[in-house]
């Protein structure tokens, strides 16, 4: 018995790629090694608290996130930003400033000193890095230092990609983590100059509407999940992976094995590197090159009066040169309703990645106390929490370095080289919920085209076989 496409890795990723597959007629099986499918997309309900264990907002002005939300029905039950998230926080000196939310915040506060503003505003008369002098890729921190100034760079750009990546701006590409600004100054010559034009040629670009739901993030794994019904396999971890003349044979273990017309792996880098090891040593080493440092999530939740802070805002993101433990936190009850019981707080915290990865991955209870006496100090919280919850990441983002762009195009070129076999995941084109949306629905089109022409055209919505019936 055989199915058209088997997906390894029940994250966000594989589960919207099995389900535009799903949709297209294919018969798809997810194959996930956890108990549960989702990835990281965790949401959990912890004594009337709501704690995201992973991502925690998805923009709802990303055009594939739209359609995926309309397509499952979630837009009529998702909710935007409070009201009260009004400034970002930024820690100078040991002390939090806010900025105000909009654009020109930074021009608006003293968060920078006088000169670096005006270093800022000089960008739109920086000249463009010349053809003969481009050849080597630049880190996020070369570009953004050469085109706005140093402290612009450790001041807001360092930390941004800190909350972003939990990485560093000097470890970064920044071809792969904003191609657009990249592109920007080819185009225009000046990073100010191309987003005024850009905006004007668009009629107004619009802006990030962070979204999310009641029941948090895990809303829409759900969702996915319920769509493709039995076609998940969870607890399922796949051993290997053999071409055959008429596709691959899946090798999951105890849990049995079944052929494919194609193969998709929706898994982490280090993974994927592991299962391709005997089938495409370059892909292979391509994922096994993508880092992925420890990450580790602490959630705190609190009675109001316990915190002086007013939580006014996104939360906030401490640049490299504070020298704290703590990347950056979110104040989770002031971006979403629901976060917490009526008189209480809820505050989230992230330690570790390429920043500090030996933070990553500390025992729960030093990593609760490195917490509270950040949130103390920062924040003013005192007492004891109401809840302390630490969820450890072992593989965290996945660090997009100085030649990110080959490892990937090595990795997309992976069906050319073995046809059938493809990859998809945030190691690709992006972090964000949308990206991996993004990438897996157009991945899921290269597939649905590659089993068309290489098969035939045939499409019968059965339901995936079950693994009992393929035991070998």
């Amino acid at each position: 018995m055989s199915i058209d496409v088997a997906v390894i890795g029940g994250g966000i990723s594989g589960l919207a790629l099995a389900y535009d597959l799903k949709r297209q007629g294919r018969r798809v099986t997810v194959l996930e090694r956890q108990a549960n499918a989702g990835g990281n997309a965790v949401s959990e309900r912890i004594g009337g608290f709501l704690m995201e264990h992973g991502p925690s907002t998805v923009n709802a002005t990303s055009a594939v996130a739209v359609d995926f939300l309309r397509e499952l029905g979630l837009d009529a039950e998702r909710f935007d930003l409070g009201a009260g998230a009004r400034r970002r926080y930024l820690v100078k000196r040991g002390v939090l400033q806010g900025l105000p939310a909009h654009p020109l915040g930074i021009f608006t506060s003293s968060y920078l000193s006088p000169r670096a503003r005006l270093r800022v505003l000089a960008e739109i008369a920086v000249p463009r890095r010349r053809d003969a002098d481009a050849s080597g890729e630049e880190t996020v921190a070369q570009f953004c230092t050469r085109r706005f100034g140093r402290e612009f760079t450790e001041r807001v750009i360092d930390p941004f990609v800190g909350g972003l990546y939990a990485g560093r701006a000097a470890g970064l590409s920044v071809s792969a983590v904003f191609p657009k600004l990249v592109d920007l100054e080819r185009r225009f010559g000046s990073i100010a100059r191309g987003a005024v034009l850009s905006r004007r040629a668009d009629g107004g670009m619009s802006g990030s509407r962070l979204s999310s739901w009641n029941t948090g993030i895990g809303a829409l794994p759900k969702a996915l999940s319920s769509d493709l019904s039995g076609a998940i396999r969870t607890g399922a971890a796949v051993r290997r992976i053999q071409p055959l003349a008429d596709g691959f044979m899946v090798d999951a273990g105890s849990a049995g094995r079944l052929h494919a017309r194609s193969v998709v792996l929706a898994t982490q880098p280090h993974i994927v590197a592991r299962l391709l090891e005997d089938v495409d040593q370059e892909a292979a080493a391509a994922a096994g090159a993508i880092a992925a440092p420890p990450l580790a999530v602490a959630f705190f939740g609190y009675r109001r009066d316990q915190v002086e802070h007013p939580l006014d805002g996104f939360g906030f993101l401490t640049p490299a040169c504070e020298r704290r433990t703590i990347n950056g936190a979110l104040f989770c009850s002031t971006m979403f309703p629901g976060r917490a019981p009526e008189g209480s707080v809820a505050i989230c915290g992230y330690f570790g990645g390429a920043r500090a990865p030996d933070l990553g991955a500390l025992a729960a209870g030093a990593l609760v106390d490195l917490a509270r006496e950040e949130f103390r100090d920062l924040l003013g919280a005192r007492g004891e929490p109401v809840v302390a919850r630490v969820r450890h990441w072992p593989q965290g983002l996945p660090q997009y370095g100085i030649g990110h762009g080959k490892a990937v195009a090595t990795l997309e070129q992976l069906g050319d080289r073995v046809p059938g076999l493809f990859v998809t995941g945030n190691y690709l084109h992006g972090v964000s919920v949308p990206d991996c949306l993004g990438v897996a629905r157009e991945t899921a089109s290269r597939v649905d085209l590659f089993v068309a022409e290489r098969f035939g055209d045939r499409r019968e919505p059965v339901e995936a076989p079950s693994f009992s019936a393929l035991r070998q």
